[in-house]
C-alpha cells in the first residue's frame, strides 16, 4: 500500500478545528504517524469562540501549536485563508515532503492539487460527509470514523482483561461501505491492470494502484483491518503466499479465479 513508499516522511499536518471533532485526536495523531514524522503540527481557529474550546485540552498533550485567526466577518472562516497561506510558506520552505490536511472542508481541494503540483504528497483525513472533489485531489484520504471504531473495539478488549471476565460481545459498528458489486468490480478490474501475464497480481501494487484510482479506498472501511481478509472473504480470487531471498520474505500474488 501507499504507506509502505511514504512511512519516512517529513509531515506538516495543518488542522481545521472548525470542522474536526477534538474526541478523536489522539487516534488521528497516531494514524498520521504511520505515515511519517509530523515536522510541524499547526490547527487553526478563532480560539476566542465557544465552539472550539474541547480542543485546548488536547492540544497540550499532542504538542500541537494553536494558530489564532479572528474573523473579520461573520459568516466567514478566516481560518481556512490562515491555513492555506501558511501551508504555502511551509511548501516554500523545503523542510517537509508532505501534507496531511485534517478537514471535512472542500475549501481546501485547490490546496490539495496545488501541494501534489509541486511533489508533495498529500493525505487528507476527514469525516464521512468530506465531499468528492476534496477526496479524490489527496493521495489517500482516511475516514475519522473508522479510527473511532478501532479505539471503541479496543478499549472494549482492555476492558474485559481488566475485569477478568469476558464481556457479551455487542454488535460491532456497521461498516461505512458495503461489500458489493462496486467493489468487486473495482478488484477485478485493478488485478487485470496490474498482472503479469501468467495472471498474478503484487498485493502490494494493487494496493498502491487502487488509491490512485480511490483515493479513500481502505479495507477498514468495509470492516476488515488490512486487505488480504477483504479479499479472501469475496472468494472470487485465487491466493499464493511466496517466500523470497535469504530470510524468506513473504509476498502476496493475487489472481481472479
Amino acid at each position: 500500500m501507499i504507506e509502505d513508499t511514504i512511512r519516512d516522511l517529513r509531515l506538516a499536518v495543518l488542522i481545521d478545528a472548525d470542522n474536526i471533532p477534538h474526541a478523536n485526536i489522539k487516534e488521528m495523531m497516531e494514524e498520521i504517524a504511520k505515515f511519517g514524522i509530523p515536522t510541524f503540527k499547526r490547527i487553526y481557529a478563532d480560539w476566542t469562540k465557544p465552539t472550539v474550546s474541547g480542543w485546548k485540552k488536547v492540544l497540550l498533550e499532542n504538542a500541537i501549536t494553536p494558530i489564532q485567526q479572528y474573523s473579520y466577518s461573520s459568516g466567514k472562516n478566516s481560518s481556512d485563508s490562515a491555513m492555506i497561506i501558511d501551508a504555502m510558506d511551509i511548501l516554500y520552505s523545503g523542510k517537509v515532503d508532505g501534507f496531511c490536511i485534517v478537514s471535512s472542508d472542500s475549501d481546501f481541494t485547490r490546496l490539495a492539487i496545488r501541494l501534489r503540483e509541486a511533489g508533495m504528497k498529500v493525505i487528507g483525513m476527514g469525516e464521512r460527509k468530506t465531499l468528492t472533489p476534496f477526496i479524490t485531489a489527496c493521495d489517500k484520504f482516511i475516514y475519522i470514523e473508522i479510527l473511532k471504531a478501532n479505539e471503541e473495539k479496543a478499549q472494549e478488549e482492555v476492558s474485559g482483561k481488566k475485569n477478568g471476565t469476558k464481556k457479551e460481545k455487542q454488535s460491532p459498528p456497521p461498516p461505512l461501505n458495503k461489500v458489493n458489486h462496486e467493489l468487486l468490480k473495482l478488484l477485478m478490474a485493478s488485478i487485470s491492470d496490474v498482472a503479469d501475464e501468467t495472471g498474478w497480481a503484487y498485493l502490494g501494487d494493487l494496493g498502491n494502484f487502487i488509491l490512485k484510482k480511490k483515493a479513500d479506498f481502505d479495507p477498514r472501511n468495509y470492516g476488515f483491518q488490512k486487505m488480504l481478509p477483504l479479499i479472501k472473504s469475496l472468494n472470487r480470487f485465487e491466493i499464493d503466499e511466496r517466500e523470497t531471498g535469504k530470510n524468506k520474505i513473504r509476498h502476496i500474488y493475487i489472481k481472479i479465479k
